[in-house]
C-alpha cells in the first residue's frame, strides 16, 4: 500500500475527482548523457525531483531501451528532446521478425531500467509515487523496425503477430519486475494510436489487445497513467483502458483537457505545451498551468506536459509551472 504523504493524497484525490489543496504537478525530461547506467539515472532523477518536489516521478529511461534489448544499437546525437538515434534496427526486413522472441527481463537494458526504479523508489521511501515507463507492444514493434511494422502487418501479418506475442509476453514480465522493484505504477505509452500512423480499425486489431494484456499485468497498481502519443490520437478507442489517468498532447492535438475528461470520465493530465515550454517566458508557462486548472476547476486533473519537455528547458520555466499550480490550485477550486 502507498505510504501516507501529501503527494499521495493529491494523486488519490485527483484520480477520484475530489477536492485537494492543488492538483498534482509533475514534469519530465530525458537525461541522455546519464541514462545508460542505473545508478547514474537514479541519481539525476532524484536530483530533478529534489529540485522541484513534484507530486510524482516519471522515470525516464532511454526511449530506445527495448530496441537495445532486442539487439539494436543507438547513440545520442544532440536531439533537443534528449532522445537517442537508432543506428541499427533489429528488424530491417520481413525475414527478421521471427528473431523477435521473448526475452528475460533480468538482463541488459530491462534490468537497468528496473534497477533505476528500485534505487529511486528506495530513496523516496514511498512518499512520492514512482512510475516506470513502459511502451505498448505495437509501439515496441514500431521502434524495433523503424516503423516498417505498419507495412508488414498488412503484407506479412503472421510474422508480425508472432513477434507481437513475444513482445507482449516480455513487456508483461517487465511490468511484474518493475512493480516488484518498487515502482508504484506505470507510465504506459502508445505511439501508434494516432491517425497519422493507423486508422481506428487497424489499432483495434493490432494495438489494443497487446495494450490490454500488458495493463492486465499491472492490475491492482495504485497509479496507472496512459500516454497517447501523436498529433491525431484515437482518444475514444483508448479512453476505456483500465488506467487511472489519461495524458496526450492536449495543447497541440486535442481534445482539450476539459473535453477529454468529459469524454472519458477519467482524471486527465496535461496543460503544459511541451513544444514551447523551453522558449516561453516563465509567466507564459505559468499562464498555461493556471488555464489547465481553470478548465476543470482543479479537479480530476494533474498538471503535466503533453509529452517529454526539451532538455534545454530553463529551470525557471519548470519552477514557474510548479509555483503557478501550488499558488493557484486552491483558489481555483473555490471559484
Amino acid at each position: 500500500m502507498p505510504k501516507a504523504s501529501e503527494h499521495w493524497e493529491r494523486i488519490e484525490a485527483a484520480i477520484a475527482g475530489e477536492s485537494v489543496d492543488h492538483p498534482p504537478v509533475s514534469l519530465w525530461r530525458h537525461f541522455p548523457e546519464e541514462d545508460q547506467d542505473a545508478a547514474t539515472l537514479a541519481r539525476v532523477t532524484l536530483a530533478w525531483q529534489r529540485r522541484f518536489a513534484f507530486d510524482f516521478v516519471k522515470l525516464m529511461p532511454p526511449g530506445d531501451y527495448p530496441v537495445i534489448a532486442w539487439g539494436g544499437a543507438s547513440e545520442y546525437r544532440g536531439s533537443p528532446s534528449g532522445t537517442r538515434t537508432v543506428t541499427r534496427y533489429p528488424v530491417e526486413q520481413p525475414a527478421d521478425w521471427p528473431t523477435i522472441r521473448p526475452l528475460p527481463v533480468d538482463l541488459g537494458p530491462f534490468r537497468t531500467v528496473n534497477e533505476a526504479a528500485r534505487l529511486v523508489a528506495r530513496e523516496l521511501g514511498g512518499a512520492v509515487p514512482v512510475l516506470q515507463t513502459v511502451f505498448s507492444p505495437l509501439t515496441v514493434a514500431y521502434k524495433l523496425s523503424a516503423g516498417r511494422v505498419l507495412h508488414d502487418l498488412v503484407e506479412h501479418p503472421a510474422l508480425v503477430e508472432e513477434a507481437l506475442a513475444a513482445i507482449t509476453e516480455t513487456m508483461r514480465a517487465l511490468v511484474h519486475a518493475a512493480l516488484a522493484a518498487g515502482a508504484d505504477g506505470l507510465f504506459f505509452a502508445t505511439q501508434c494510436a494516432t491517425a497519422d500512423l493507423t486508422d481506428p480499425a487497424t489499432y483495434a486489431r493490432w494495438g489494443r489487445p497487446g495494450d490490454l494484456a500488458v495493463l492486465e499485468a499491472a492490475a491492482g497498481a495504485p497509479f496507472l497513467l496512459l500516454h497517447i502519443h501523436g498529433p491525431a490520437p484515437h482518444f475514444d478507442l483508448l479512453a476505456d483502458y483500465p488506467v487511472h489517468v489519461l495524458n496526450w498532447h492536449d495543447r497541440r492535438a486535442g481534445p482539450s483537457l476539459a473535453e477529454g475528461e468529459q469524454r472519458s470520465g477519467r482524471c486527465v493530465a496535461g496543460g503544459l505545451d511541451e513544444t514551447t515550454i523551453a522558449t516561453l517566458a516563465p509567466k507564459a508557462v505559468a499562464a498555461q498551468a493556471r488555464d489547465a486548472i481553470a478548465q476543470l476547476k482543479g479537479r480530476h486533473l494533474m498538471v503535466t506536459p503533453g509529452c517529454v519537455i526539451p532538455i534545454a528547458t530553463p529551470d525557471a520555466n519548470v519552477a514557474a509551472a510548479v509555483a503557478a499550480v501550488r499558488s493557484n490550485g486552491e483558489r481555483s477550486q473555490r471559484s
